[in-house]
């Protein structure tokens, strides 16, 4: 049985990610604040949000894909973002990989979220 959202384990993977990109876009330059650190920050912490957002809709399997595969996208995004903080010198390439990695299992487990909504839904 599902309880909520916070019960998924792509939902925790997505968050831990999004807590763990927020601590180290701490040292970023303050000139990047208002571009590469807010630009990051926002598309990781979309991930989650649109897996919780999905998750309310998911008696309508259509709505949870479509949400599904926007969280999917932001993921996508998030490691641009990751890999212009490696390019710039922001990032140390064993931490860009890590974080990366990271956005390819959330990538795996919400294909397989999207392939198969029905064992999402509210019964």
């Amino acid at each position: 049985m599902l309880g909520g959202h916070r019960d998924l384990k792509v939902y925790q993977l997505a968050y831990k990610l999004a807590t763990e990109i927020f601590n180290e876009t701490k040292s970023f330059p303050k000139g990047e604040k208002y571009s590469l650190t807010d630009q990051i920050r926002r598309s990781s912490r979309s991930v989650a949000a649109n897996i919780a957002e999905a998750f309310r809709k998911r008696q309508y399997p259509n709505m949870l894909a479509n949400k599904l595969s926007d969280s999917d996208a932001e993921a996508t995004e998030t490691q641009v973002w990751l890999d212009f903080a490696f390019d710039c010198g922001y990032l140390l390439q064993i931490r860009r990989n890590e974080l990366s990695a990271g956005y390819e299992e959330i990538g795996r487990m919400l294909g397989s979220m999207i392939a198969a909504p029905e064992k999402f839904q509210i019964k």
